[in-house]
């Protein structure tokens, strides 16, 4: 194969691999687009629906302490409390039925009188809630005595002295029209999307399939972040076996949890099409694309191939004429050796920082596990003994959480720097967890160490460690061998140092004892 088919071979496989290489880039970006749109339109359309629910219980709460202050007058009456039960049932369709209950959970009123409860003592679950918490309640979802999955919303009755007379109460039929049930169903179906509703016990409360509605539903990862209170969005795998796009938030007055979603596979359908189409119109541009690189191919080629027959009949005397006539429009050698040279030398630089950068912390400058590692393996190798600090930022957390993750690293940059001040050039400091420091001390005493880090304690106590003013640290000391011959072991020790430090009340020195004991 000569240069020419050569160059056109490898240039127009390197033009169908970028064709093949854009298409699916461009794939995965419209998918992953079509994917955060779709979850990103899910958790909002979540939230906005848990708010929409979290008001509909705030407004029947309102309802209900309304008439509770309007009963507690006479609520010996009965005919006042059957009165303003019906007046409550019949003034929205918020409840599908209303009950007064006394403190020994017995029913003074309902509505509807149909239910026949007058008289009787509930032992259901809401009723027995609200009784025994005399506090405004949104129950759990449970069976009645009539076979329905009610919700019980109740506040207490109190009379003019604040001593508790009973409750009175909504009961919402989860599977029955009511305004609950309407507000969880009016949302749109047309692209494919659907919600649920589930409790605490991972019960379905609400689903567009009516017949799900009161069974428990495992292994979904969206239930299990919502019942635990998070709101947020993710792709899952529901308990059908159905990738969703899925977002899900919480309803606070009830700790329900609402989830929106629709099927990956509904999302992505108009996308294959779409791409098809792509393709289809990208052909003629890359069929003229292929005639220009076979053109360019060829120009590349010519002065190459004149060049090679000329280098067959070097001994001919029209040789050296031929070559001075060709046309050559190459970079010459010693512009690769320049460039090469140029690369080689950067190269280097990036291999020097690369290896700066694997020993280093970014935040802090200091050195990290790496660099702990190699000194260790020095010093034993050697068998230098050392003293090791164990350096804790006390209550760092309390930093971050007033301040901000950005001053805590402020502070942190301020705790490395006069760690710098209080030692040697030739001591190493290293930055091994989020708050936590290592000193590493070579040829020196525990008590020479113990001095060290007495003055890095005040020095950081007495600083002003801006924007957190004042923080304190924690010291732990261990020495090699002094404390243990095992190299690994000194540094548990040191770190076990740091607990007693933090245990004793922070901002406190402890060298290991069995360093301390020796002469």
């Amino acid at each position: 194969m000569d240069l020419r088919r050569l160059i056109l071979a490898l240039t127009i496989a390197s033009a169908l691999i970028s064709l093949a290489n854009t298409l699916y880039a461009s794939y995965q970006v419209q998918r992953q687009q079509l994917i955060d749109a779709a979850l990103e339109r899910n958790h909002a359309y979540a939230t906005k629906l848990a708010a929409s629910t979290e008001d509909f219980f705030d407004s029947v709460m309102q309802q209900l302490g309304y008439a509770a202050l309007v009963v507690a007058g006479n609520f010996n009456d009965k005919r006042f409390l059957a009165a303003e039960t019906e007046r409550l049932f019949l003034q929205t369709d918020s409840f599908n039925s209303i009950a007064i209950i006394n403190s020994r959970a017995e029913v003074l009123a309902t509505s509807p009188q149909s239910l026949n409860l007058v008289g009787m003592q509930l032992q259901t679950l809401g009723a027995t809630q609200s009784i025994s918490s005399r506090r405004p309640l949104i129950s759990q979802p449970y069976l009645s005595t009539a076979g329905n999955l009610v919700v019980f919303i109740s506040h207490p009755v109190n009379d003019a002295h604040g001593n508790y007379l009973g409750a009175i109460a909504g009961t919402i039929y989860l599977k029955h029209e009511n305004f609950l049930n309407r507000l969880l169903a009016s949302h749109f179906y047309e692209d494919g999307s659907y919600l649920y509703v589930v409790d605490q016990h991972r019960r379905l409360i609400y689903h567009p399939l009516n017949e799900r509605v009161g069974t428990t539903v495992q292994g979904n990862p969206a239930i299990d972040e919502v019942i635990a209170g998070i709101s947020g969005k993710k792709q899952i795998v529901n308990s059908q076996h159905i990738e969703m796009l899925a977002g899900y938030a919480t309803v606070p007055a009830s700790g329900w949890g609402i989830v929106a979603q629709r099927p990956r596979e509904a999302t992505l359908a108009a996308l294959d099409a779409l791409m098809l189409q792509v393709l289809l119109n990208s052909l003629p541009a890359a069929a003229i694309s292929l005639l220009f690189i076979w053109w360019c191919a060829r120009q590349i080629a010519r002065p190459l191939k004149q060049l090679a027959s000329g280098a067959r009949t070097m001994d001919q005397p029209e040789t050296a004429e031929e070559i001075q006539r060709v046309h050559s429009w190459y970079y010459e050698s010693s512009e690769l050796k320049k460039a090469m040279l140029l690369g080689i030398g950067l190269l280097q630089k990036n291999i020097n920082r690369l290896r700066h950068d694997a020993h280093t912390d970014p935040l802090t400058g200091l050195g990290n596990r790496r660099t702990l590692d190699q000194a260790l393996q020095t010093w034993e190798r050697e068998n230098t003994p050392f003293s090791v600090m164990s350096v804790d930022v006390d209550h760092f957390k309390r930093v971050n959480d007033t301040y901000g993750h950005e001053a805590g690293d402020r502070v942190l940059q301020q705790l490395a720097r006069h760690m710098r001040e209080c030692a040697r050039e030739r001591d190493v400091f290293c930055r091994v967890g989020g708050e936590e420091f290592l000193i590493l001390l070579p040829r020196t005493a525990p008590d020479v160490a113990q001095q060290v880090a007495q003055r890095l304690r005040l020095l950081i106590e007495q600083a002003d460690m801006a924007p957190a003013s004042h923080v304190t640290i924690s010291v732990g000391i261990a020495h090699w061998p002094g404390s243990t011959p095992d190299l690994a072991r000194v540094l548990k020790t040191a770190d076990e140092m740091l607990y007693q430090a933090k245990r004793l009340g922070r901002n406190r020195v402890e060298v290991h004892a069995a360093v301390l004991a020796q002469p």
